[in-house]
């Protein structure tokens, strides 16, 4: 009840202090939504109208599939339109909501009655909203209507491909006699139109033909020579070569069926390009022309596909190890296949534009897969391989069987009227087949490159290793990224070629790309290759400034400054871990991923890091406390436990230290932490070392003090302030004992002093005779082992030759009177 009644007086405050302003400010924005409403209510009418058109068309064009597929992506560029239009109130209903709530609930009955000016800013706004959500659900109903349509229409794609594939056509009226009448009346026909379009374009335009056609000679020309020079070593076997390698077959089988291929379409291309530009082609004849030219582009991709796997003139070449005669032979049928089929398809193009009976298009067709199937029988009965013995053997089995089989089916289909499965079959054997040997050709290309050291054996990769600084290991990575290339290329150039020939519209695969560019949904994740690769970009331009940020700061501005090395390493560490984590940051952000979803997986490993992780983040933390506090920097000499040794490296995980011997300890930052660290060069490098000396008992331990104090003050390293000292450590059991103790600018040349005084002290001690007494040591002789017998039948023969002594000594004795035993005196 309070709250309320602070609310209230706060309204009235409100209203009482700026009324003018606060209604301006409500008419302004009622009228601002007004228009954006009825901008909205036009479009969506717009989008409407336009749906319906499309609904009739599909109705009209049914029998299409180019033109539905057009139509589908009429309505998908549709659909998006209203779901923008949709979201165009967004921010709107976002602002009508949190005034709403700022106002709060209508007083209840029995309390006090709010002010008429706020009761009519919630009634405004309540009304608004139900305008903007009519609007919103117009937009949405729409879009679900769209969604229907896209639906019915591959719903009818599938149909018509089904009755294509399944339609039987009867044959008595295709092979009747009357078709070659009407295969001569149709050829006339076409001759007519041809011959009436080159006399008018040679009346009427006949300088613009001879200037498109030299632009696409010039070109041609270009692509020829240009290609002959910069890759001719590339896609040209060398005749000179008796024993390539596999990965040169590979290569050039390859390129030699892809870049010529290449060219000629461009020349192709290009020609039609500039008839279209100077206006020379009609209707007719441009859909007659750009036939001819694919017709044109697979035979010619066909042919050098054959002969860059077969070599025919070139046995060392050859992919596949056949003879010479069959290699030919299988040139020939492949091309006549490659013929047959592209003429036939040009054909039909010309019998479709100019109406030609349907009678005459199965005849052509049956008679084109009734080739094929027989070409297709020839190449599996063809014996193309030599035994060592001189006899023909034929192809593998399932190879063999597989070619029989398609030419089987493809003539079989055709005889029983299923004239477009024939055909489809026919063409995909044809088509497809060239696209996937020669995709599998580069695949294989790609995967030899990428191979160990095979890039640097490729003739680019020696020109790089003769022309550039390029190390083995740095040609290796190059041959592992031209591989990665290699693939994603033919990926990119196969794939839609494929989809292309199996009955796909190019409309198809501009859908499939647009999708999979804007963003796959998988459940509540959108998945967007182009957001995924602008992240990746964003994070390697951030990652290599950071690089460069660093270098130029030590380099530059920490060097010039004579900043300590361990400042500088410390400085250096801490700019590279933020600029990394800032640059994955804005990366993610730029890929589309929400940081806030990552929240909930950041909470669900939180009890993993507590428990699983709790080493590796109590490292990581006191690498930052390393980092920040100091208690060491790189170049120390520092003692940590059993370790002694020079820092080399300090990062968020462990410290590299290199000990006297050279060798690389890894300390996890937890132990340099938490236990106890000695350095000795925290603050300065100065030192103080002790030299340990013993003199005998009965020496003038004054001569003794003064003549060790001699030694170390006229070492030159060491310091005269704070200035040497001697003392007189201990009675020792063997010795008088005495310790040098000096102070070194640089305790790191602790050793080279100890070594020089040392060897000081004995010459002086010899000079002053002055003895060094040595504890004796106790001699310890050595046991002899017997040696093992080498020979065992001599020490038998000793052996018995000792107990024969032995039992004749024995008998001699027995022989020998026993002496008597002597009586005892008597007694006294």
């Amino acid at each position: 009840m309070l709250f309320r009644l602070l609310r209230l007086i706060l309204i009235l405050a409100l209203v009482v202090s700026a009324p003018p302003s606060f209604e301006a400010m409500a008419q302004a924005l009622g009228q601002g939504a007004a228009g954006l409403v009825t901008d909205q209510q036009k479009v969506i009418q717009g989008l409407t109208a336009k749906t319906d058109d499309l609904e009739k068309k599909i109705q009209q064009d049914g029998e299409d599939d180019a033109s539905l597929v057009d139509i589908r992506l009429q309505l998908e560029d549709l659909s998006r339109s209203a779901l923008t239009s949709a979201l165009a109130f967004r921010s709107r209903l976002t602002d009508i909501n949190n005034r709403i709530e700022v106002l709060g609930p209508p007083p209840a009955a029995g309390q006090p009655q709010e002010p008429d000016i706020v009761t009519g800013e919630r009634q405004a706004l309540a009304s608004e909203k139900a305008e903007i959500n009519a609007v919103v659900a117009s937009a949405q109903n729409l879009s679900i209507r769209i969604s229907g349509l896209i639906d019915k229409i591959g719903n009818m794609r599938s149909a018509l491909f089904r009755n294509l594939l399944t339609k039987r056509y009867v044959l008595s009226d295709a092979l009747s006699p009357q078709v070659f009448s009407d295969a001569r009346d149709e050829f006339g026909n076409f001759y007519k139109a041809v011959s009436s379009w080159l006399s008018f374009a040679i009346k009427f335009k006949f300088q613009a033909i001879l200037a498109a056609t030299f632009v696409a000679l010039g070109l041609a020309l270009v692509l020829l020579v240009g290609g002959r020079r910069l890759f001719g070593r590339v896609f040209e076997a060398d005749p000179s070569n008796e024993d390539p390698s596999y990965l040169s077959r590979l290569s050039v089988a390859f390129w030699s069926t892809l870049l010529p291929t290449l060219a000629v379409a461009a020349f192709l291309g290009s020609t039609i390009f500039f008839f279209n530009y100077y206006n020379v082609l009609r209707g007719d004849i441009g859909l007659f022309l750009n036939a001819l030219a694919a017709v044109i582009g697979v035979v010619f991709c066909v042919n050098r596909l054959t002969n860059a796997a077969l070599e025919p003139r070139l046995p060392n070449w050859r992919l596949i190890p056949v003879e010479t005669g069959p290699a030919r032979w299988l040139v020939r049928l492949t091309t006549a296949m490659a013929v047959v089929i592209s003429f036939n398809t040009f054909l039909s193009i010309v019998n479709d534009k100019m109406g030609s009976p349907l009678s005459l298009t199965i005849a052509r067709s049956f008679v084109a897969t009734i080739i094929v199937g027989v070409i297709l029988i020839l190449m599996a009965m063809l014996r193309p391989f030599k035994a060592r013995d001189g006899s023909w053997r034929p192809w593998p089995a399932w190879l063999r069987y597989t070619s029989l089989g398609l030419g089987l089916f493809t003539i079989i289909a055709a005889l029983l009227g299923y004239i477009g499965l024939a055909l489809f079959v026919s063409l995909q054997v044809v088509v497809t087949g060239t696209a996937l040997i020669t995709a599998y050709i580069g695949f294989l290309s790609a995967q030899a490159i990428g191979e160990e050291g095979a890039f640097a054996n490729t003739s680019v990769g020696r020109w790089l290793s003769a022309n550039s600084s390029y190390e083995d290991t740095a040609l290796d990575q190059l041959g592992l990224v031209v591989s990665i290339a290699i693939n994603l290329m033919i990926v990119l150039v196969f794939l839609p070629l494929i989809l292309l020939m199996w009955g796909f519209q190019p409309g198809d695969i501009e859908a499939w790309a647009y999708k999979l560019a804007t963003g796959i949904n998988i459940g509540s994740v959108t998945i967007s290759v182009t957001g995924i690769l602008s992240g990746i970009v964003v994070f390697v331009i951030g990652y290599f400034l950071t690089r460069w940020f660093q270098g130029w700061l030590d380099g530059s501005v920490m060097a010039r400054g004579k900043v300590d090395t361990g400042v500088r390493n410390s400085i250096r560490l801490a700019v590279g871990y933020a600029g990394v984590a800032l640059a994955a940051l804005v990366g993610i952000s730029a890929a589309g991923i929400d940081l806030s979803s990552l929240a909930l997986v950041a909470g669900a490993l939180s009890l993993g890091i507590g428990f699983g992780l709790q080493n590796v983040v109590s490292n990581f933390v006191s690498g930052l406390i390393l980092l920040a506090e100091r208690p060491f920097k790189v170049g120390d000499w520092i003692v940590a436990g059993d370790v002694s040794g020079t820092v080399k490296k300090i990062s968020v995980r462990a410290t590299e230290i290199e000990t006297f011997q050279r060798q690389s300890v890894i300390l996890p930052n937890s132990n340099l932490i938490n236990n106890a660290v000695g350095n000795w060069t925290h603050r300065n490098k100065l030192g103080r070392i002790d030299i340990k000396v013993g003199v005998a008992y009965g020496s003038d331990v004054k001569q003794v003090h003064a003549v060790l104090l001699d030694i170390a003050r006229s070492h030159p390293l060491v310091l005269k302030n704070p200035e040497p000292f001697v003392l007189f450590s201990n009675f020792g059991p063997a010795a008088l004992e005495f310790e040098i103790r000096v102070f070194l600018a640089d305790v790191m040349n602790g050793n080279i002093v100890q070594n020089d005084v040392r060897f000081t002290v004995l010459e002086k001690f010899d000079d002053q005779h002055i003895e060094i007494p040595s504890t004796p040591r106790a001699v310890v002789e050595a046991k002899k082992h017997q040696a093992w017998p080498t020979d065992d039948d001599k020490i038998e023969a000793d052996f018995a030759e000792q107990e024969e002594a032995k039992a004749q000594a024995e008998a001699e004795a027995k022989k020998l009177p026993k002496p008597r035993k002597s009586k005892k005196p008597d007694p006294d």
